[in-house]
């Protein structure tokens, strides 16, 4: 069973992060999202304070399936809402497309880049992100302290992580660490979302407009491959939005998990 906590009442909301972060990636939000949803926190496999992650058969996306269909269901959520950010964006569009959630809400969702050129970038920003995270952790916690300094070290993820508090930035860098074996196994088995959501599942799909992961030609893809999404772009922000904007992010959390929604909009 995954790591995770609840909090707030209504209908149920499970939020996932994304690769090689941790859940508290959704506290910035929380307080704008628990007087309206009852909000899941999870930690990946392999991930936080989660199991590793065990492939079978060379399964990853099966194994990271199983791990959360056993989750919901020890927690007894029956399709609830999901939403995620980056990998966590991928799964809920998997867990979609599966027929398990009411709603797919996803902010870069890792599923429509373009070719091998690009996943080789994405995979070496990925590469260089955790080993100075390793290489740095000895003057982190000293250097958090300053919030020019976060923003500058947390750039390639985020337009505010001066925002961010020291002690969580200096964890989210921890957690990044502890991620890498995780990492290690999902990137090779990785490719584009290729499945079909049924169209009575509404899905989200909301692009950091200043993203240097995921890089914003990828949300002109998808709205190729699902036109029937609703897409959207959060203005000034990068590839981790929650710390950037967080009411722009809970507003857009909260209408992708409405019971009832007018049309798809696009930007």
């Amino acid at each position: 069973m995954l790591t995770h906590e609840i909090h707030g009442s209504g209908d149920p909301l499970v939020l996932v992060h994304g690769l090689t972060h941790r859940r508290q990636a959704w506290y910035p939000v929380l307080e704008h999202l628990t007087d309206h949803r009852t909000v899941v926190l999870l930690d990946l496999p392999g991930h936080g304070n989660s199991p590793d992650l065990v492939v079978r058969d060379g399964d990853v996306q099966g194994a990271i399936r199983d791990e959360l269909q056993e989750t919901l269901d020890a927690l007894g959520l029956d399709r609830p809402h999901i939403a995620g950010n980056s990998l966590g964006g991928r799964i809920a569009l998997e867990a979609a497309a599966d027929g398990i959630v009411r709603s797919a809400t996803t902010l870069s969702p890792a599923a429509f880049w373009w070719g091998a050129p690009d996943f080789v970038y994405i995979r070496s920003v990925f590469t260089w992100l955790t080993t100075s995270a390793r290489l740095m952790t000895p003057v982190i916690p000293t250097l958090a302290r300053s919030p020019r300094a976060r923003r500058i070290m947390g750039t390639m993820v985020s337009e505010r992580s001066d925002l961010i508090p020291p002690a969580e930035f200096v964890a989210d860098l921890d957690g990044m660490r502890r991620a890498i074996p995780a990492m290690k196994k999902i990137f090779p088995a990785a490719e584009p979302f290729s499945g079909r959501i049924p169209l009575d599942v509404p899905v989200t799909i909301a692009w950091g407009e200043r993203d240097k992961i995921l890089l914003t030609y990828q949300a002109a893809i998808a709205r190729r491959r699902l036109p029937h999404a609703r897409h959207l772009w959060l203005e000034g922000c990068g590839h981790v939005p929650m710390a950037d904007d967080p009411a722009q992010v809970a507003r857009v959390l909260l209408e992708g998990s409405a019971p009832v929604r007018s049309g798809a909009a696009t930007a």
